[in-house]
């Protein structure tokens, strides 16, 4: 429903000689069938379907490797896959090209409980990775919601539920493998907390979204689980009453892990997803980590600051299958809005704040999606200052889309305009591509292609992302 009418015109061909060697190399593990093909020509963006010309599930860094390598030769485009959530269009295949699925390359590297650090494959995803540690007493963190890979989350700098207490994945990347776009293999720091050792590559590559290189590799750090856990929800008789009360709590220092926020669209949608009979009014999710006593202190807390803004049914999950039951729905929250509307497609969109300025960015972005007619909801890591419209459109009804694509562009120029960013966990990909130079400025973007082309001279790494050649 959304493709750019000049895409066509930048096709590269996938030579045969190409796929011939490709072939004798990958075996069963390389495939040029349009089931594969279209499998992986689609994210959970609202764009329309941009198939590869050919895909390689890769098994190794060496493999990963000799793939980009082969393809540089020829200068045909390289695409990175992890498990396909991404929500801005980073793995659609603009240009056509190969399409390198690394979600084989699942293998748990290294655990080194002891410095709570943990080396993965790219293909690990956060679920794996949490139960492959949970003898250890560790976790790791880092929720987006989606079950996404660690070497997606590291290239799209993800965050999620939990980046109010643990912060971001740029935060907790301490070290990358990573090919480069003349199939070089390199590392990116090392295991110790801290290093003034040079450039930090590590940064440069988290969150260029596939575009200068393909992490094949992630050093993480982990956290000890907590000593208690407890959940709580409430609902506030409107949505600035519900953001003003968690602006109070962070800027008291109220340590939370969690604090989600539903308006009453999403609550009505998870009620119905999840049989759950939660009032439908502007809603509060929390979530508390640390000792017994600090746990309860905090909750005491929140719950004065929250009654103090008109909250009402405070209810505790104490038991974690209350909690996970609450999270769940949260989680789903993407796919039980779809229901409110058969037929349609979501464009789902974020921004991130100041936490002083997010009661007037949510306020102001629900009168324009009202203005607009659209069924829509908004859902955010409100602790963080970041929220996510998802509005439902028909995908036949230009017209819809434009109205929902208007609401996106000026949500996001009010957020700059609040010294805010585009994207607080989104990433660029294709859909936020316009608002970097407003964001950044020229010089910035200039700096940043120039750094594209010093690195993937040849335009071969997931072109068209990010900044324009």
């Amino acid at each position: 429903m959304n493709r750019p009418d000049h895409l066509a015109a930048l096709k590269r061909p996938l030579p045969a000689s190409l796929a011939a060697v490709l072939a004798l190399i990958f075996a069963e593990r390389f495939s040029m069938t349009q089931a594969m093909r279209e499998h992986h020509g689609r994210d959970e963006s609202s764009y329309d379907p941009m198939l590869p010309d050919a895909v390689i599930f890769a098994h190794s860094t060496e493999e990963v490797a000799a793939a980009v390598k082969l393809c540089a030769a020829h200068d045909v485009p390289v695409i990175a896959w992890g498990s396909g959530t991404s929500l801005e269009g980073h793995v659609l295949a603009l240009h056509g090209g190969v399409t390198l699925d690394l979600s084989q390359m699942n293998a748990m590297v290294a655990v080194h409980a002891q410095d709570l650090t943990a080396t993965v494959q790219a293909g690990v995803t956060r679920k794996q990775l949490n139960e492959e540690i949970r003898d250890t007493g560790l976790f790791f963190p880092i929720d987006p919601g989606a079950n996404a890979s660690l070497g997606g989350m590291a290239a799209t700098r993800a965050s999620g539920t939990n980046a109010v207490r643990y912060g971001t994945m740029r935060e907790n990347v301490l070290a990358l493998t990573v090919v480069t776009a003349d199939g070089r293999i390199i590392k990116t720091g090392t295991r110790a907390k801290k290093s003034s050792a040079g450039y930090d590559l590590t940064r440069l590559f988290v969150g260029s979204e596939g575009t200068l290189g393909i992490i094949t590799e992630v050093t993480v750090k982990l956290y000890p689980l907590p000593e208690a856990i407890s959940a709580a929800v409430c609902s506030f008789p409107d949505t600035g009453a519900a953001v003003n009360a968690v602006i109070e709590t962070i800027q008291m220092g109220v340590p939370v892990a969690r604090v989600e926020f539903l308006d009453e669209n999403g609550v009505k949608a998870i009620n119905a997803y999840d049989k759950l009979a939660l009032p439908e009014k502007p809603l509060l999710l929390f979530e508390f980590h640390g000792t017994p006593a600090s746990v309860a202190e905090q909750a005491q807390l929140v719950q004065e600051i929250a009654a103090e803004h008109g909250a009402s049914g405070f209810e505790w999950a104490s038991r974690p299958e209350e909690r996970s039951r609450l999270w769940a729905a949260r989680h789903n929250a993407y796919f039980a809005l779809l229901q409110m509307r058969p037929g349609s497609r979501a464009i789902s969109t974020d921004c991130c704040v100041p936490i002083s300025r997010l009661a007037e960015c949510i306020l102001a972005t629900r009168e324009d999606c009202e203005s607009a007619g659209l069924v829509y909801a908004i859902i955010g890591h409100v602790g963080d200052g970041n929220f996510h419209v998802q509005m439902l459109v028909d995908p036949d009804n230009p017209q819809d889309i434009a109205r929902a694509e208007q609401v996106n562009a000026d949500m996001v120029t009010r957020a700059i305009g609040m010294d805010g960013t585009c994207t607080g966990e989104h990433g660029v990909g294709m859909h936020k591509m316009a608002f970097l130079v407003e964001e950044h400025g020229e010089g910035a973007i200039d700096t940043m292609r120039a750094l594209k082309h010093a690195l993937d001279p040849k335009n071969i790494m997931n072109p068209g992302k990010i900044v324009r050649w």
